[in-house]
């Protein structure tokens, strides 16, 4: 049995500094000593002591033998892996391991529509061409929720040489699809279920949130420890069950995109976060819950504000929700998300998570109490009774009543081929036929209509010119009003 309160990787950091080495090796500012005040004088001296660097006693992230490789058993143990890696720049470098785990030059992977750019880049790097499905759309909300199990079945059926399907579960608002149907659907197919968990390294420590992806049987998992729980910002771990997943290959596909130079401070806030959700996360992560549930209560006492919850339940593609994750819809106000977060943060000094054309999304996680949710309910009150916005929803509603959304556009050659073949900028109304080099997606629901290297038609240009009409927001491509778009040449 391993004994969850340690944390070896901080100890045998303290131990090396409090031995009293001269340090003739990197960092240059030697445990502080050389750190110009301006930083220095705000950071303990103990503190910049551990910023330390490679030596045998302290192990290597890439070859671990010593208190890094026995901290991540001790998270593997926790999580219920086979094993656990320490990632340190975020859960973007974890899951371009993880494509690159399972997927190379030509293999097709299904993914989500709604993909976190992240996971395109690892499609991109591998050379990997995707393969699509839609996750459902709740146009109240104006927001993507997840893939169905039968959208996942049917893509199968579809491209059965597929080399695996990644799942986003929870999504950034907490919205979890049936997962266990999912992976059982996928394993049918002897291919492995590749699972962004970013926002979902707490869900294990409460029977009120969703199953955590390697307790519903998924085969590799990203998760941002740093987001949810107590690591350093870039902080994240990748589990993994062997069997469908060749472990060398995941260890050297993170050797591949991650630092030679690890910053140890930031690996031994992993240890820690992971000894505190052993030994307090079910007390922490319960009372987050409790929070939240008070706080979603509230706001959707206050006139023109909508929280949504378990009423959500059973919709297409939600299965089951994360409280902990508190979407504010302030389009009664007459409010767009940014308005509203631009008002919170400068005039009650709340900052939200983000925001987009509808919402505002705040977390409540093991760092808040009683007095931030107070705090952050009384604001939105006192918002709701003295700001009355003049924004009129109804084109973009018409838009999406309609239900009129166009076919999906043609993959034509790898995501890759198209970022690195040459290219040029044409005119979007005269664009019909050629393949795309850039991503164009529109919020709401924020799904790609545009992918590196599909061929647009002449219905997604039209369908675009309408959206624009609408006065949807666009994000992606490099010409943010869509006069012009990025063909290969």
């Amino acid at each position: 049995m391993l004994n969850q309160t340690e944390v070896p990787l901080l100890a045998a950091m303290k131990n090396y500094v409090n031995d009293g080495v001269i340090p003739f090796h990197t960092p240059g500012h030697k445990m502080g000593k050389g750190m110009h005040p301006a930083l220095g004088s705000l950071m303990p001296q103990e503190t910049l002591a551990l910023d330390l660097a490679l030596m045998a006693e302290l192990d290597d992230l890439h070859e671990p033998h010593g208190p890094i490789k026995a901290a991540q058993d001790l998270a593997a143990d926790l999580y219920g892996a086979d094993y656990s890696y320490f990632v340190v720049n975020g859960t973007t470098g974890g899951i371009y391991a993880m494509i690159l785990t399972i997927a190379g030059p030509g293999d097709k992977i299904i993914v989500p529509r709604n993909a976190h750019r992240s996971i395109i880049g690892g499609i991109i790097l591998s050379g990997a061409i995707p393969v699509f499905m839609q996750p459902e759309v709740d146009h109240e909300l104006g927001l993507a929720m997840g893939v169905t199990s039968e959208t996942v079945a049917r893509m199968l059926q579809q491209h059965p040489d597929a080399k695996g399907v990644l799942i986003i579960n929870p999504t950034y608002y907490g919205v979890a699809t049936d997962l266990k149907k999912i992976v059982d659907i996928v394993h049918g197919y002897g291919i492995p279920v590749v699972v962004d968990e970013a926002h979902g390294p707490h869900l294990k420590f409460s029977h009120r949130l969703p199953i955590q992806a390697l307790d519903a049987g998924a085969d590799i998992v990203a998760q941002s420890t740093h987001k949810i729980i107590g690591a350093l910002t870039q902080c994240s771990l990748v589990h993994c069950r062997q069997g469908l997943i060749r472990v060398p290959r995941l260890k050297a596909m993170l050797q591949l995109v991650q630092s030679t130079s690890p910053n140890y401070i930031m690996m031994a806030s992993l240890d820690v976060a992971r000894m505190q959700m052993a030994t307090q996360g079910r007390q922490l992560i319960e009372r987050a819950v409790d929070l939240a549930n008070w706080t979603r209560q509230e706001i959707n006492k206050i006139p023109g504000l909508y929280c949504f919850g378990d009423e959500k339940l059973g919709n297409p593609g939600v299965y089951s929700i994360d409280p902990t994750k508190v979407t504010v819809t302030v389009k009664g106000l007459g409010l767009k998300g940014a308005e509203a977060e631009r008002i919170l943060r400068h005039k009650y000094k709340i900052q939200v998570e983000l925001s987009d054309v509808y919402n505002i999304l705040f977390l409540i996680t093991l760092g808040d109490s009683e007095r931030e949710v107070q705090a952050l309910v009384a604001a939105l009150r006192d918002m709701a009774a003295t700001t009355h916005g003049t924004r009129d929803f109804s084109a973009i509603n018409a838009v999406y009543s309609a239900g009129k959304y166009p076919d999906p556009p043609e993959q034509v050659i790898s995501p890759r081929d198209a970022l690195f073949g040459n290219t040029c900028m044409v005119p979007f109304q005269d664009a019909a036929g050629m393949i795309c080099a850039e991503i164009v997606t529109f919020y709401p629901p924020g799904i790609p209509l545009l992918c590196p290297g599909e061929r647009i038609s002449q219905e997604i240009i039209d369908y675009c010119h309408v959206l624009q009409g609408a006065g949807l927001h666009i994000s992606g491509p490099e010409d943010y009003l869509l006069k012009t778009i990025k063909v290969v040449d």
